[in-house]
């Protein structure tokens, strides 16, 4: 093994470990400050889920792993493709401890699409990025936004009519169980959604090391890079992550077990939907706003809207904060290696 293929390989995993370590509280957030699930137990049960999820899904449809690794192209002289590739990662590991640090649930998977973007371009300019890939980023953007919120708005408010004459208790039971199983949704869709990500960004690694050849548009993912992408985002989710628990299912809402089982399901449909068409979008993007929802659903002075404001500013800076800094570590990089 090269020592830039080293090198490379072992920020590939870096990334992957701080996903699991940062972005998948995200998924367990609300059954925990419910009091659902205990931390431990929900931590726990976010590693076996996450692993399935990313195992499973790119098994059987790795269309998000696909869209990836064609959104942009490394194409240099030498070694500067590992190169510049090596400096997107970079940067994507220190955006997302930065935002771990103070608490904000940024997009890891805006990160990564950002670090790519910024890095490709260093290398070859607007060129480099494939507009039509993109495309499928923004759609990300307004469906995660639109479905998030709305869904959560709108089955909070089928909820409340449909139990509005059953008993709290009774009702308290049932959703205490819905709740459960929808923060495990939301684990698996996290694995197979950031999984398949990072999966993508492995085989190209692979691919600039002359390792693998393209099949078609993508790759063929082989089993053992599913689970090493697997059980490496499963270890990051078990080192925890209350921090970002704190302001995604605590700080932002004060939600009752109905809200908290709304907000997961409405974020694990779309989701769900997302990996099945092959877009690429943000656990953290999702799951936030269906809280939001779900909230407003309530009435709006529910939300901390400082809260939400602060979120959305992370999710504004993260394509130009962390593009930016792939870009200049990339320039640094292929000047000095």
């Amino acid at each position: 093994m090269t020592i830039s293929l080293f090198v490379t390989v072992a920020l590939v995993m870096g990334v992957i470990f701080v996903n699991g370590w940062t972005d998948a509280p995200n998924a367990i957030a609300t059954a925990v400050s419910t009091k659902v699930l205990r931390p431990n137990v929900a931590i726990f049960m976010a590693v076996i889920m996450n692993f399935l999820g990313a195992l499973v899904m790119t098994f059987f449809n790795a269309q998000v792993a696909e869209t990836i690794s064609n959104i942009v192209t490394f194409e240099g002289s030498g070694n500067a493709s590992q190169v510049a590739l090596a400096s997107s990662l970079f940067a994507i590991v220190v955006w997302s401890v930065a935002a771990w640090y103070f608490g904000i649930p940024t997009s890891e998977s805006h990160a990564l699409i950002a670090g790519l973007t910024g890095s490709a371009m260093a290398l070859g300019g607007i060129g480099a990025v494939n507009g039509a890939e993109w495309g499928k980023v923004i759609i990300g953007l307004v469906v995660s936004t639109v479905l998030g919120f709305g869904g959560g708005w709108v089955i909070t408010k089928l909820i409340i009519w449909i139990f509005r004459g059953v008993n709290r208790l009774f009702a308290n039971k049932i959703f205490t169980g819905g709740q459960a199983f929808g923060a495990a949704a939301m684990a698996f869709l996290h694995g197979a959604q950031d999984g398949q990500k990072f999966m993508g960004v492995f085989m190209l690694t692979l691919f600039y090391n002359g390792l693998v050849e393209k099949s078609g548009n993508g790759f063929a993912i082989p089993i053992w890079v599913m689970v090493l992408c697997s059980v490496t985002m499963g270890i990051g989710t078990s080192v925890g992550g209350m921090r970002i628990i704190k302001s995604v299912g605590m700080d932002m809402v004060k939600l009752e077990k109905y809200q908290g089982f709304s907000a997961d399901i409405s974020a694990a449909i779309c989701l769900l939907l997302a990996s099945i068409f092959g877009i690429p979008v943000s656990t953290t993007h999702t799951k936030t706003t269906a809280i939001m929802g779900v909230g407003a659903a309530k009435r709006v002075s529910s939300v901390d809207w400082r809260i939400v404001k602060e979120m959305v500013m992370a999710w504004v800076l993260t394509f130009p904060g962390c593009g930016l800094i792939a870009f200049v570590m990339a320039k640094i990089f292929m000047a000095i290696f």
